[in-house]
């Protein structure tokens, strides 16, 4: 089967797990570094052409990371396409093992991320915002995948019960005792960030925090140490 995925998650899972079946991805699927496939633009601005110019069997998607416009129009074009909706751990692993599935594959990496979430967290708990964007300021609201797996680490969001799922909000207004600064999608730093907020920073991995695919087995891990550095 050719196969083009337009979500960098399901990128990295399937050149994994199933090499040779990749044959486009989007300009945003940085893993495997090393991966060389046909790039069809962005998630949300992906080329539909030369999506269908691959001549792919399978087009995967996300239903929050893709467009719907876009994916009816691959759809008219004759060609599968399977939408992962993906709100938390279980259900990013659960989605895992279905499109790797229908690939015919059930890599050694899911069974080991399964075993390293499995535990649930038992330690002390502190409140965070979760900016992903500034100018304007954009956090982390309700029903997030990164929201799961911060709380599954401790972390409460303070946002967490927003009507939206990504609310804008006011640095000055919010009261917290950590702020969580992933490197993606805005790319917060060191001194890019930190000073806005009176709490202290914890600059983490915005692949470990936003994907589901292999790098959910060192996640856990990964994240936990990167949080604990934002204790005073």
């Amino acid at each position: 089967m050719r196969v083009v995925s337009l979500v960098p998650s399901l990128t990295e899972a399937i050149a994994v797990s199933a090499p040779g079946l990749l044959v486009g991805a989007t300009d945003w699927c940085t893993h495997p570094s090393d991966l060389e496939v046909v790039r069809v633009g962005g998630t949300k601005n992906p080329s539909v052409d030369g999506v269908i110019a691959l001549r792919p069997g399978l087009v995967v998607a996300n239903e929050e990371e893709n467009r719907e416009v876009d994916l009816d129009r691959i759809r008219a074009a004759g060609v599968e396409v399977d939408v992962t909706y993906v709100r938390t751990v279980p259900q990013g692993l659960s989605e895992l093992r279905r499109v790797l599935g229908r690939l015919g594959v059930t890599p050694g990496w899911l069974d080991r991320a399964d075993e390293v979430w499995a535990p649930a967290y038992e330690g002390p708990r502190r409140t965070a915002i979760v900016p992903i964007w500034r100018r304007p300021w954009m956090a982390l609201g309700s029903d997030t995948f990164a929201g799961d797996v911060l709380s599954r680490l401790g972390i409460d969001n303070v946002l967490a019960r927003s009507p939206e799922r990504y609310p804008r909000f006011d640095p000055a207004a919010i009261g917290c005792e950590v702020v969580v600064l992933p490197d993606e999608p805005y790319a917060f730093a060191a001194d890019d960030g930190p000073e806005a907020f009176a709490a202290p920073p914890a600059l983490v991995s915005g692949r470990h925090l936003t994907w589901y695919g292999p790098s959910l087995v060192e996640a856990r891990e990964v994240l936990t140490e990167q949080l604990a550095r934002g204790h005073r």
